[in-house]
């Protein structure tokens, strides 16, 4: 997947300024900036929530752009959104089934492989839930769609430090097994220890693209644009 000279608005609001990146197949590619930056906006342009007013976004070739979310879902780009977003009044069960998108690997038998937590309470109400369970089956419901890539924000946010971990686990196993992630984290440290590659938005612009060594090596950038180090 690629972006090229991508510029979004909210209304008259010029968010994102001639974004441009590219994500390899079986890579896990690490969207990092401070709060403010664009990196939601970023991911909510490549679902199609919001159309680019300049440039293309290309999946294996195709271009996306200007797609509606459902075409860009069904051509395999799937997303975990941030605050998790679960159907609240529906089972575990229920949101994993209503996600179910074309034929591939992820059942609801396999989530529940994944997350043998969630098969616990697969009659549960999600609204029901600790956020970290609820965070599980945000990934999971994703999954449903059995996509190519798959989209993450913030799935760390609000979460315990033993919860943060499994997660970090459960994404370094799905890009193991070959899928193709952009991660948005604030939790720097895990992002670095799970990335292959660094993009850095700051005030809606990339000021930094590189692989995950590089990004390591360069302190100073990192307290620049991040606030860490």
């Amino acid at each position: 997947m690629s972006l090229s000279g991508v510029d979004s608005f909210y209304g008259d609001s010029h968010v994102l300024h001639g974004v441009g990146f590219a994500l390899r197949p079986g890579r896990l590619l690490a969207l990092l900036g401070r709060n403010g930056a664009g990196k939601t906006t970023c991911l909510a342009t490549i679902m199609g929530f919001l159309r680019p007013r300049r440039g293309e976004i290309r999946l294996y070739g195709e271009r996306i752009s200007g797609l509606s979310p459902e075409a860009i879902c069904r051509r395999g780009v799937g997303l975990v959104p941030q605050g998790r977003r679960v159907f609240r009044s529906l089972t575990v069960r229920e949101n994993l089934a209503v996600a179910a998108r074309g034929r591939g690997p992820w059942t609801v038998e396999r989530v529940f492989e994944l997350f043998p937590r969630l098969r616990e309470r697969h009659g549960q109400l999600a609204g029901s839930l600790s956020g970290g369970e609820q965070q599980m089956l945000a990934i999971g419901r994703a999954l449903m769609g059995n996509p190519r890539v798959l989209l993450m924000d913030e799935p760390s946010e609000g979460l315990a430090p033993q919860i943060v971990a499994e997660v970090g686990r459960i994404i370094g196993r799905l890009n193991a097994e070959g899928l193709s992630i952009v991660l948005v984290e604030q939790n720097v440290k895990m992002t670095l220890g799970l990335a292959h590659d660094v993009v850095i938005i700051n005030t809606g612009a990339v000021v930094f693209e590189g692989p995950v060594e590089e990004a390591r090596r360069d302190e100073a950038r990192l307290a620049q644009h991040l606030g860490v180090f």
